[in-house]
């Protein structure tokens, strides 16, 4: 699937040995991730999504918001396929990068990462506030879910400037209005600062409020209407793995924009290097949909009895399935 011809800009390095094992390598972790991340991220994301769902009675906040980044999860894990059998740099593309079902493609892409950003800051957010000010209700499942949709709103918003790319690739009539509009470093520069930089300020910021409340030993401590203990665990997890995961892609977007802006002729050795980047940052982006709902599925303590319920309503033929079947076993396990 990969090539390494980007080595020395020439593509007469691919007999190399470190070049052949650097092939095998990044050949086997993109299967890995179709064949065994895929399946993983669709099953967790929906089981996430069914139970929290099933059981909205007893949601709290972080519940949520890990519901709104399961369902961007269910569309990354559906882009994938898509994305990982046609990169630039793969010898066997089923597009070019500048083809109009990859730039398609980037939207929803672009609307996944956007909501899984700032629903991970969000939630360090009203994490500290829950923390902080229990039993305010200013974090409150209700007001949770009202966000949730701005998110969601906000992120198609976002990305409406490669749709305007989209459109514009269509017409013909007016392409000198278009021309000006095709302007992807903006656009990439963009949604560096809105998709990144904004959420991972806000998370950094709502972690250091939160490690100066753990400090303090207050009587609210002892307060049963808090968060449990564990929430702050899986924050802190669910923080570093979607940032630590997302940071190479954009990052190469910021390096993309810099080379370009700079208007002198990029080097095709360099160019090479920087789609190779690419290909790899989105591999890593790809598998932050599986990781996630793993995350919280051994992390949270809520979620195994949410979802024995979801597995109780089940219909086995005429019958419910038993809370015993081997099936609901496995699962839980």
């Amino acid at each position: 699937m990969w090539g390494c011809g980007w080595f020395n800009g020439t593509g007469l390095v691919e007999e190399l040995p470190a070049c052949q094992d650097l092939q095998l390598g990044l050949s086997l972790l993109s299967l890995l991730g179709l064949v065994v991340g895929v399946p993983v991220g669709l099953c967790y994301n929906a089981l996430l999504v069914l139970a929290n769902l099933h059981s909205k009675a007893s949601m709290t906040m972080p519940d949520v918001y890990f519901v709104n980044m399961a369902v961007a999860g269910l569309v990354l894990s559906g882009l994938a396929p898509v994305h990982l059998l046609g990169p630039p740099s793969s010898q066997w593309a089923l597009w070019s990068a500048g083809g109009e079902v990859h730039v398609a493609l980037q939207i929803p892409f672009n609307v996944s990462s956007l909501v899984a950003m700032y629903s991970t800051a969000l939630l360090s957010l009203d994490h500290y506030i829950e923390r902080a000010l229990p039993r305010t209700y200013m974090a409150s499942v209700y007001n949770t879910r009202h966000v949730c949709g701005f998110v969601w709103g906000g992120a198609l918003l976002t990305s409406f400037s490669s749709l305007l790319f989209y459109i514009c690739s269509h017409v013909s009539t007016r392409a000198l209005e278009c021309a000006k509009m095709q302007n992807a470093e903006a656009a990439d520069a963009t949604l560096v600062f809105i998709g990144y930089v904004v959420p991972a300020l806000a998370a950094l910021y709502a972690l250091v409020l939160l490690s100066r409340v753990r400090r303090e030993d207050t009587p609210l401590d002892r307060d049963t209407g808090r968060l449990e203990p564990s929430a702050h665990r899986l924050l802190v997890a669910t923080v570093c793995t979607q940032f630590g995961l997302w940071t190479p892609h954009y990052l190469v977007l910021l390096g993309h924009t810099v080379l370009v802006s700079r208007g002198q002729p990029v080097d095709a050795h360099y160019l090479g290097l920087l789609h190779f980047a690419k290909d790899l940052s989105k591999l890593l982006a790809f598998s932050s949909s599986f990781v996630t709902p793993l995350l919280y599925r051994y992390m949270n303590q809520s979620f195994p009895g949410k979802l024995r319920r979801l597995m109780k309503k089940l219909p086995c033929g005429d019958r419910h399935c038993s809370p015993d079947h081997m099936g609901v076993q496995q699962v839980l396990a």
